[in-house]
């Protein structure tokens, strides 16, 4: 007799929204960077591709003055085009982030 499926336990993504499978690259990102007084504050979980291209969009400086909340990160114009592009790939996707492009799109 088939079981059915097991309901998907693994935690979501706060960036992208996907779920977060235990054997697919994660990562914590601190909302407060440890170098501008985040060091014991807040951290959540993120593929590490979403990770990846947090840091590649915003300084540790943007990231502590104006993006220090996932509402924030996700309503920065380049993140917003990024968690749209992911959102439509597997749980388990992973792809390298190209190096930092913050000079090139400060929209």
């Amino acid at each position: 007799m088939n079981q059915p499926d097991a309901p998907d336990t693994s935690p979501a993504c706060p960036l992208c929204g996907r779920p977060i499978p235990p054997d697919a690259p994660q990562s914590l990102h601190h909302l407060i960077p440890k170098l501008r007084g985040g060091k014991g504050g807040l951290v959540v979980l993120l593929h590490s591709i979403c990770h990846r291209e947090i840091h590649a969009t915003l300084s540790e400086t943007e990231l502590a003055r104006s993006y220090n909340t996932i509402a924030a990160l996700r309503r920065h114009p380049r993140l917003e085009r990024f968690i749209g592009w992911v959102a439509r790939r597997p749980p388990g996707f992973n792809s390298r982030v190209p190096g930092a492009r913050r000079n090139q799109d400060r929209r």
